[in-house]
């Protein structure tokens, strides 16, 4: 692909697409980041946006500038994540600049109020498409583990109610550990070829 004017263009009129519709946090992004990228513009694999992802939900900051970053990034190196992140930024900010010139006629407003749950019921149908996609790919890679864990991580929070933050630490150890041993596996199958 060539980084010339229209690519920039393409690049910033799509995460600022992205982000304009992006109500209800970082997770929201993620299915619509891979419509755009992965499968309109095919600038990404699908496996290598998951990993991308991935990366963005375990770093600190909002998900969606953390995305493009890394998107921006990977796509056209310092000036690919300047325009990126400007085109995940800017929305927001006009939209709470605008909301915020007319917040106290809105605030009591009943037909916003049933506005903003019904987005809240939107959102949890995303958020439970990209649950079911991530672990549809891992059913179909035959991997048990994260699946495992996945479920794992559901009942702790929900049922236990078990801390966030620990739950994070865990897991990230649990994939070190799970990449570490692989890449050992691989070593040694390696050196017993040669």
């Amino acid at each position: 692909m060539r980084r010339n004017a229209e690519f920039y263009g393409k690049l910033f009129a799509s995460t600022f697409y992205i982000s304009a519709f992006t109500f209800g946090g970082g997770f929201v992004i993620i299915p619509l980041m891979k419509k755009k990228f992965v499968e309109e513009f095919h600038w990404l694999e699908e496996d290598e946006m998951m990993d991308m992802m991935a990366i963005a939900q375990s770093s600190p900051g909002a998900i969606a500038v953390n995305a493009s970053i890394i998107i921006g990034w990977r796509l056209a190196g310092l000036p690919g994540v300047l325009i990126s992140v400007l085109g995940t930024v800017l929305p927001p900010f006009l939209i709470l600049s605008v909301i915020s010139v007319g917040y106290t006629a809105f605030q009591d407003n009943r037909i916003v109020k049933y506005i903003l749950r019904g987005m809240q019921a939107g959102v949890a149908a995303v958020v439970v498409d990209v649950v079911i996609q991530m672990a549809g790919r891992l059913i179909k890679k035959k991997e048990r583990f994260p699946v495992f864990m996945m479920c794992g991580v559901f009942v702790a929070a929900a049922v236990f109610e078990v801390n966030v933050m620990l739950l994070i630490l865990v897991c990230g150890a649990a994939g070190a550990a799970t990449v570490l041993t692989g890449k050992n596996r691989a070593g040694k199958k390696g050196g017993g070829k040669k």
